[in-house]
């Protein structure tokens, strides 16, 4: 059964939600399942090098199409099978990592989209995202 709520009342129990959930942010990451791993694509720059401020809609346009991105979580299968990953797991919590640009499964947050990765769409790792502009 789904309840149909009026837009004003599904708006005001969001922000109640929001102002009531006194969790930290690395605790509303959802949890990968399996060989799954959780990226945050990263945003770019919120500037030009002129100084020009870029809108909300070209930063989150920036980040749709992001192929570098932080890994947040691993699932407890990530990188388990010795065989297909003999070396050991491509990447770690913390880490940079180029995917490919349609890779995963996004999910929108609160300012932004986390995706959702396979452990083998990993294709690099990288010190610093700002090395990667695009990848064609």
């Amino acid at each position: 059964m789904t309840l149909i709520l009026p837009e004003r009342l599904a708006k005001k129990q969001a922000t109640q939600n929001k102002e009531n959930d006194t969790r930290p942010e690395s605790a509303k990451v959802p949890q990968p399942t399996g060989w799954r791993i959780v990226v945050l694509p990263h945003k770019g720059a919120t500037t030009t090098k002129g100084g020009v401020h870029l809108t909300d809609k070209t930063v989150d346009s920036t980040q749709l199409t992001s192929v570098v991105a932080l890994v947040l979580e691993t699932g407890p299968d990530a990188y388990a099978d010795k065989e297909k990953f003999p070396h050991g797991p491509w990447c770690k919590k913390g880490d940079w990592v180029v995917f490919a640009r349609y890779a995963g499964s996004r999910v929108p947050i609160e300012g932004g989209e986390i995706r959702i990765l396979n452990d083998d769409e990993i294709l690099a790792k990288v010190d610093d995202p700002k090395d990667i502009l695009q990848v064609y």
